[in-house]
């Protein structure tokens, strides 16, 4: 039986950044996840590279400043998936007063050091374009920056990428067991065919999200020192409320904050609610008060209001974060804790953390593990781009303009989709193709055959989810029919 440096439990952000680090310092790894890649938790955020401008209410200054230095790391990282934002923060003096608000945003911009986002500044709504969709009584505002980012994808890269660097993937692989013995894990897996093999690792990691607990409890039996507190944030999407690239922080008198942000071109997607959840993560969904409080929060700010009626799509996730024991679960910390049990064979576990500062995490994890196998490579990911990252520039208009000239037969639609998915990878499925026709079948419309057959061979996708949801967002625009349809198209070409 070979024996791997790391096992990894769960392929959420954390779990693939831990499983990317480890494999480009040459250690063996496999990476195993009992669904799809990213498929809970990871792709049903906000969304968003950010330090958290509200956590500095809470004094988190030490979390602020680090998500802060993540930000720019990773639109270096990933700049076709993850890329600078403007936001607006209209300005309800009933909330907070203008005072702080400036001592707030002067410390966001001062946290960290910057090169590509511009710093904050008040603005006039009465002439700003951010200004036109809103209530007129909102007449001041401030604008500062933070960053996007296509969540989902960002874990699907990391998975990739550990790939490509030696690492093993097993996805729809649950671990069911794992035990020390003779100085190693011997730990069993179950894919979803019910076949089970045993493998065995130096070290386990448990980065199994919102059952990091309920692994140790079951599979593991070992009881651990930290737990987590589940949160539910739910997020409704609605066509598009403002025809502008900004987005908006508003501030609400339950003292929350809610984001609307621009979405696929012809939508805002609009969250989140921070909920206690005592369910199961698997089957967590928005309820119908959540989608209530979402549209009477939107329309306190913009002048045309939205009903639930209006929302054409919705998500919900559960957080695992830190258990802090705060009351409130909107102050819960979004920092996190790496657990290590040295007794007998050792094992990491993680509690908390949010998408912004994975890299970091994953960096602090391997750092601590490697010793423990008798090596020490430096950290190498700050300086690396994800798969599809290595724009020309680093610019995403640059590789759009080029991939259009390159291929003059390609639409121009389906060009900025694939530059804004797969950025430099798009090559890979262009391959030898010299006209729309050489993409094969368009199983559903601007979804060709070559795409298909990426996603499957390349990327992991198995179901019209996987494709329609976590690899890109194009489900937003198709039918549960022609989901059906895809489908029964991925079975017939199996």
């Amino acid at each position: 039986m070979s024996i791997y440096d790391l096992l990894v439990v769960g392929g959420g952000i954390n779990g693939a950044g831990i499983a990317r680090d480890a494999a480009g310092r040459g250690l063996s790894v496999l990476l195993c996840e009992k669904d799809d890649i990213g498929s809970h938790t990871s792709s049903a955020s906000t969304k968003l590279i950010h330090g958290g401008l509200r956590y500095l209410e809470h004094y988190e200054f030490h979390l602020v400043r680090k998500a802060l230095q993540e930000r720019e790391v990773l639109i270096h990282a990933a700049p076709h998936i993850i890329w600078p934002l403007r936001f607006i923060m209209p300005h309800d003096a009933h909330l907070r007063p203008a005072w702080m608000i400036r001592i707030g945003l002067f410390l966001y911009d001062n946290l960290a050091r910057r090169e590509l986002l511009p710093g904050s500044n008040s603005v006039d709504l009465k002439t700003h374009p951010a200004g036109a969709p809103l209530d007129r009584h909102f007449r001041r505002g401030f604008e500062y920056s933070d960053g996007w980012v296509q969540d989902a994808r960002l874990v699907l890269l990391n998975a990739i990428d550990a790939q490509r660097r030696g690492a093993e993937v097993r996805l729809h692989t649950r671990c069911v067991a794992a035990r020390r013995e003779e100085g190693n894990w011997k730990v069993q897996l179950t894919d979803d065919t019910g076949e089970t093999v045993e493998v065995a690792a130096r070290i386990l990691v448990n980065a199994a999200g919102p059952w990091v607990g309920q692994f140790l409890d079951d599979a593991v039996r070992i009881g651990a020192k930290r737990s987590v507190r589940l949160v539910k944030g739910s997020h409704i999407v609605v066509p598009r409320q403002f025809d502008h690239d900004y987005a908006y922080i508003f501030q609400n008198p339950d003292k929350r904050i809610i984001f609307a942000i621009p979405f696929e071109d012809d939508y805002t997607l609009i969250g989140t609610t921070d909920m206690e959840y005592h369910g199961d993560p698997d089957r967590v969904s928005i309820a119908d008060d959540e989608i209530a409080y979402l549209c009477e929060m939107a329309n306190r700010y913009f002048k045309h209001h939205i009903a639930p009626a209006d929302v054409v799509w919705s998500y919900s996730g559960v957080r695992p974060l830190l258990d802090d024991e705060t009351g409130d679960p909107s102050e819960v910390t979004r920092d996190y804790s790496l657990e290590l049990d040295t007794h007998g064979s050792p094992l990491l576990s993680v509690f908390g953390g949010k998408l912004t500062t994975f890299r970091r995490l994953a960096e602090e994890a391997v750092d601590r593990l490697q010793p423990l196998l008798g090596q020490r490579i430096a950290p190498w990911t700050a300086a690396a781009v994800l798969p599809g990252g290595d724009l020309p520039g680093g610019s995403l208009v640059e590789y759009q303009a080029r991939l259009t000239v390159a291929h003059p037969w390609l639409p121009a639609s389906l060009a900025r989709r694939w530059a804004r998915t797969y950025g430099t990878r798009s090559a890979e499925i262009i391959g030898d193709a010299a006209a729309l026709a050489d993409l094969g079948q368009e199983v559903l419309p601007a979804l060709y055959a070559r795409e298909i057959d990426y996603l499957v061979r390349e990327e992991w996708a198995t179901s019209s989810d996987d494709i329609l949801w976590r690899r890109t967002k194009l489900g937003l625009r198709f039918s549960k029919a022609e989901a059906a349809r895809l489908d029964r198209w991925l079975v017939d070409h199996r």
